[in-house]
């Protein structure tokens, strides 16, 4: 049955009524309101008289919303339904052990019983002495739970940076449903998550693929299973342990040496084949040394090229930054600073998209054979800016300042000023 609405005045009062379902049809609302209020007296019952009715209304919406097959929305409806008569709703075992005065109260709430004039209303009944069961949570329904209850790891990410954090962790829940299939979380067993290990290890060596790329999908998903059992309080014993593949060897990424950014990358046209934003935030990288997902989400706000020293301002505009460090102002030279006058309000190409830069650049650098070795990449540029810094004899301090990286030992004072930076970074400028 709809539930339709219609807008009354009465006595210059605006009011509103829902039609009733048919068992009460025949009750003008008014008088039903009363009637639940136990009393004949019009000034008795007029002040109560609007959040009785709207309790009323919320109850039989929720008793039609629980006239369904699906276990999931029936739970719900129990649920609302036990919260709009007053209580909420727990588990018949949970009931069970109430005290007497509210069980009773329960009891006594349930259309049909004492003091209601037809038989027992049965979806009253479970919504109010815990008969509906709750259903399992399935493995797909857990990753849908997980981005609210993680909601504190995603605060201050954009767009582009939250999009990047969802999809491993989907991609790790359809990779185990492909597997072992959509079970309830609490049906999980050793054998399930072996078998998902299994899966993985045959591709490792079908694939040829790291250890790290299954490691991170049995991170992921051990992370989402555990969050759902601890916040929504499950209290499982989760078969999690001892799965993780033995790492290789973690690459380094070489450095690009200074020769090979001097003659290569920055010989005339090296770079035209990309794009404008592209090679602009290519040679800014150079002499700052800074990420490219950093440099990409450079706006007017955070670049300073009319400042005594000419400098970008890494902040967290509209963005979470990769640490509490990595706040930082850092002078621009040489080939960054003509880079950047270029564009005096950043990347608006890439600002919401970091990823596709690098795969943009590091394509456009293996064509060309701008790569130093196959093992070079964009990244290696930070790299390089590191090894310069260190053999222009730049203390520890500072380097660690201009990379946004954290300190070993305690920190004390405000460090180098841009001024002095600058001074330090003329001598290693491109």
């Amino acid at each position: 049955m709809a539930i339709t609405t219609r807008k009354g005045s009465v006595k210059g009062t605006l009011y509103l009524y829902k039609r009733v379902p048919k068992r009460y049809a025949s009750i003008e609302p008014r008088a039903f309101v009363w009637q639940s209020l136990h009393t004949d007296s019009p000034s008795e019952a007029k002040s109560k008289e609007v959040a009785t009715w709207e309790q009323m209304v919320s109850a039989w919406e929720a008793k039609l919303a629980g006239d369904t097959s699906d276990a999931e929305q029936r739970f719900n409806a129990a649920r609302d339904l036990a919260e709009a008569r007053g209580f909420r709703y727990l588990p018949a075992k949970k009931v069970a052990e109430l005290p007497l005065e509210e069980l009773r109260d329960r009891f006594a709430a349930v259309s049909g019983f004492k003091g209601h004039p037809d038989a027992p209303d049965m979806i009253d009944a479970a919504a109010l002495l815990g008969g509906a069961k709750e259903p399992p949570i399935t493995v797909s329904k857990g990753l849908e739970l997980y981005w609210t209850l993680a909601r504190d790891k995603t605060r201050g990410k954009s767009d582009d940076q939250l999009r990047r954090w969802k999809n491993p962790r989907i991609k790790a829940v359809k990779n185990f449903i492909a597997v072992v299939g959509d079970k309830p979380i609490p049906d999980i067993t050793g054998d399930d998550m072996l078998d998902f290990r299994g899966w993985w290890m045959e591709r490792l060596e079908s694939e040829g693929l790291t250890p790290n790329s299954a490691n991170k999908d049995l991170i992921y998903l051990g992370t989402i299973l555990r969050t759902v059992n601890s916040m929504k309080r499950l209290g499982l014993a989760l078969p999690l342990t001892d799965l993780a593949f033995k790492e290789d060897e973690a690459k380094v990424r070489p450095p690009f040496s200074t020769k090979w950014i001097s003659e290569r990358l920055l010989a005339p046209g090296a770079l035209d084949g990309l794009n404008p934003e592209a090679r602009a935030i290519v040679l800014t990288m150079i002499n700052t040394g800074c990420r490219p997902s950093e440099v990409a989400a450079l706006s007017a706000n955070t670049i300073f090229l009319n400042s005594n020293v000419p400098h970008i301002s890494i902040e967290p505009e509209g963005r979470q930054m990769k640490s509490k460090h990595a706040k930082r102002k850092i002078p621009l030279l040489g080939a960054s600073l003509e880079a950047m006058r270029d564009f005096p309000a950043g990347f608006e190409r890439y600002r919401g998209s970091s990823a596709s830069l690098s795969a943009t650049v590091n394509k456009l650098l293996r064509e060309n054979g701008l790569m130093e070795t196959p093992d070079h990449v964009l990244y290696s540029l930070r790299h390089s800016f590191e090894d310069r810094m260190l053999a222009a004899g730049i203390d520890d301090r500072i380097r660690r300042d201009l990379f946004g990286h954290r300190l070993t030992r305690e920190r004390y004072g405000d460090g180098a000023s841009l001024e002095h930076k600058q001074q330090l970074l003329q001598a290693l400028a491109l």
